[in-house]
């Protein structure tokens, strides 16, 4: 999540109309690419249901459907949701008949319990007393089997990076992992780096926090 200064109000920093009106700021918030641990942990599975949750601008949901997936794609903002069917239309007209897009505000949103093959989370940062039912909810959506994937920005780099943000936006994979119970769930924590650039240009080393979870049958 990147944001200047002026918009870190923690009052609206979560609702759709913030969302609504960073996104209608400009043409393309993102890369257009999907993210890289995505690509890393769900490239092997065999292709099912699968829910993404904050969509954004629909790069994601695309490559999952590209990869046989069918996809439920949910973004808090309808701007978003609107611009990222579109991205799926242009890019591959066949992959975007697999996706289906919905506007949902994802503080409160619950999917349908034990109904996906794959729940993916990509950056999607909510204060702990939101985020904590919020995951829930999300792990509860994975079918006997099934993945969940929940991937954010790591603590240990946002003194380093300075950011704007308050501390309690992030996780460590370790803090999230142990949510879930052993008895029901493998589940793989790690901190992987990549390569990026700061706000200023800068190259710098972005840290991972990555939860990579299958649901015992």
């Amino acid at each position: 999540m990147r944001h200047h200064d002026h918009e870190l109000d923690p009052t609206t920093l979560h609702t759709p109309e913030f969302w609504d009106d960073r996104y209608g700021s400009t043409e393309a918030l993102w890369s257009g690419r999907p993210n890289q641990r995505l690509v890393e942990n769900v490239s092997g599975l065999t292709p099912g249901t699968a829910l993404e949750i904050g969509c954004g601008e629909g790069a994601d949901a695309i490559w999952l459907a590209q990869q046989g997936w069918t996809v439920t794609a949910v973004d808090v903002s309808k701007v978003a949701v609107e611009r990222a069917a579109g991205h799926a239309a242009e890019a591959d007209p066949v992959a975007a008949q697999r996706i289906t897009w919905r506007q949902q505000d994802l503080r409160e949103w619950a999917p349908e319990p034990a109904s996906y093959d794959l729940v993916t989370e990509h950056f999607l940062h909510l204060p702990s007393a939101v985020r904590v039912p919020q995951h829930a909810r999300l792990a509860a959506a994975v079918c006997p089997g099934g993945t969940l994937l929940i991937v954010g920005h790591h603590p240990g780099d946002n003194e380093t990076l300075q950011r704007p943000h308050p501390d309690d936006l992030f996780f460590t994979p370790e803090e999230e992992a142990s949510r879930l119970a052993a008895d029901d769930w493998d589940v793989s924590a790690t901190s992987p780096t990549r390569p990026a650039l700061d706000p200023d240009g800068n190259e710098v080393v972005l840290t991972d926090a990555v939860v990579c979870a299958v649901r015992r049958g």
